[in-house]
């Protein structure tokens, strides 16, 4: 924890990929969590991830050689095999094969686990994984997105947007009760009027009412938000273009979050929406995320920062935010209203 952004790493779900990023009997290694990870699935399908060394020799899982050499390493039947020495590992962290020993460790012939795995979610087209500083089991799922589902056929394919940012999570989200930021970040129209604000248990939602400008006249727009845990959230815009937006993000360590924007839009005559009104505003999403990245980068967190009577909620989404967080030496501040 720095002093700019003083948040340990929140618990919860967090999307590590797209399911169209993993092929079968393929592997990859990531970093999340301030942790090196490996992800493979199996030759029967399944996503599965464990920390990233080998406890053998030490040897990363997730770099390939010789034939393999450029991607991730070998995965055979329901195994990752290290590239160091060809020892496997199945998604339960318990080694099943050291090809050139006579007598197997007692760990490994006891079937222990003997690297850590991470409890993994595949829907929505999406991989998400399990995080908790502490090693709980998970309390909450995941949501399911209807309109993100694989065999939907009346919404098109995901339109991807992926960001690098500098600041926690918690940061980010903020945005979500932050209605002024509009006007003066984006240049909208007139401050969207917070509709609907609710908070309940992991899950937190919201509705916003916009007049929007278009060559139709004017359009009332509408922006309603869902955040299950810190790490997903759903936004629906309606009244131009039919567009749900899986605006995910997922921690790197506590001061660099990583998001995953997907765009999911209603199908026209049965094809793909392109063109138009459709790519405006996947366009205008993206020109809002460059802006935004460009005040959180440089902005400090204030646990009681000086607001006025018309700024958004901020209290009440940081008591919600505070329950994703463990450390007995953290007490993130509400704000002051």
């Amino acid at each position: 924890m720095s002093q700019r952004i003083p948040m340990p790493i929140p618990l919860g779900w967090f999307q590590i990929a797209y399911s169209q990023e993993l092929a079968v009997a393929a592997s990859m290694p990531l970093r999340y969590f301030a942790t090196d990870l490996v992800l493979f699935r199996t030759e029967s399908g399944e996503a599965r991830v464990l920390d990233a060394y080998c406890p053998h020799m030490g040897a990363h899982l997730g770099y390939g050689i010789r034939g393999q050499a450029g991607g991730g390493s070998e995965v055979r039947g329901d195994s990752i095999v290290c590239p160091f020495h060809g020892w496997a590992y199945n998604g339960e962290g318990q080694c099943t094969d050291v090809p050139y020993a006579d007598n197997l460790p007692p760990r490994i012939a006891r079937g222990e686990q003997v690297i850590r795995p991470w409890h993994v979610r595949e829907l929505n087209q999406v991989i998400y994984v399990w995080y908790h500083p502490e090693g709980a089991e998970p309390y909450f799922e995941p949501e399911e997105i209807p309109e993100a589902a694989a065999d939907n056929h009346d919404w098109g394919s995901f339109k991807i947007h992926t960001w690098d940012i500098s600041t926690h999570m918690q940061e980010i989200g903020e945005n979500a009760v932050d209605a002024a930021h509009f006007l003066y970040v984006h240049g909208t129209q007139n401050i969207p009027t917070p509709d609907v604000m609710e908070f309940d248990g992991v899950y937190r939602s919201g509705r916003l009412v916009s007049k929007m400008a278009t060559p139709r006249g004017e359009v009332t727009g509408i922006i309603a938000n869902k955040s299950t845990g810190p790490g997903q959230a759903t936004v629906r815009f309606s009244g131009i273009c039919d567009t749900v937006l899986m605006a995910n993000l997922t921690p790197v360590d506590s001061e660099n979050s990583k998001a995953f924007y997907a765009f999911i839009q209603k199908k026209v005559d049965g094809k793909d929406p392109v063109g138009g009104v459709a790519d405006a505003i996947v366009k205008d999403i993206y020109r809002q995320m460059e802006e935004d990245r460009i005040i959180w980068a440089h902005k400090r967190y204030f646990e009681k920062p000086l607001l006025c009577d018309n700024d958004g909620p901020f209290a009440k989404f940081r008591k919600w935010y505070s329950q994703f967080y463990t450390h007995d030496n953290w007490r993130p501040g509400a704000g002051e209203r």
